[in-house]
């Protein structure tokens, strides 16, 4: 068994290579901002001290933990992850790129490489306008999902959340020719009755 005393500190380590890197970068306040003073950064210079520093068995430095930044993180971390299912689920379901790119922020070439890896084709041209049987059907879903789920139309996430509901189903009831509403134009024909106010 190795004698204790000689066992190197993986921390001490970690932050000799850290502190050499910020100096070699010209990050000096990054170093300051660790703990360390004029003296103890000059003495990184020197081979002599930085091996003393690298191969301590005493750890010389310690590590605080703000749970409230890794917390944070983490909720960013699943946030990020819920607006990549939502993002596929859309483009799935026939989002424009230019009603993704408005939402989210996305680019052109971003939505491009997405709908590549969900293998949904970019669709050429404006969708139709909805005939007006589609749109009576729309019209009672929508008022029936809004007012169930509580929905402010000037919020585009809780419009989209019903939007996304209602493509859904109606991707379950194609049209004369063949093919399903989509959700660009579902998305279309609610703000279009928002702007007309009849929301």
């Amino acid at each position: 068994m190795p004698n204790s005393s000689s066992v190197q500190q993986p921390l001490n380590q970690a932050i000799v290579h850290q502190v050499l890197h910020n100096l070699r970068t010209g990050q000096l306040r990054k170093c300051k901002a660790m703990g360390f003073g004029d003296a103890e950064l000059k003495a990184f210079q020197s081979p002599k001290y930085l091996s003393i520093l690298m191969n301590s068995a005493v750890t010389w430095c310690e590590v605080k933990v703000n749970p409230e930044v890794v917390q944070r993180l983490i909720v960013q971390a699943d946030r990020t992850e819920e607006q990549n299912r939502l993002i596929d689920r859309a483009l799935r379901l026939g989002a424009s790129t230019a009603l993704i790119s408005q939402l989210f922020g996305l680019t052109n070439q971003e939505i491009k490489h997405r709908r590549v890896v969900l293998d949904v084709p970019q669709r050429r041209g404006r969708w139709p306008i909805l005939d007006a049987e589609t749109e009576r059907s729309l019209w009672h879903r929508w008022d029936y999902l809004s007012k169930e789920n509580n929905v402010d139309i000037d919020d585009p996430m809780a419009l989209l959340d019903v939007v996304i509901l209602i493509a859904e189903e109606f991707a379950n009831l194609p049209l004369a020719d063949g093919s399903v509403v989509s959700l660009s134009q579902i998305w279309s024909t609610i703000t279009g009755w928002a702007d007309q106010g009849l929301l």
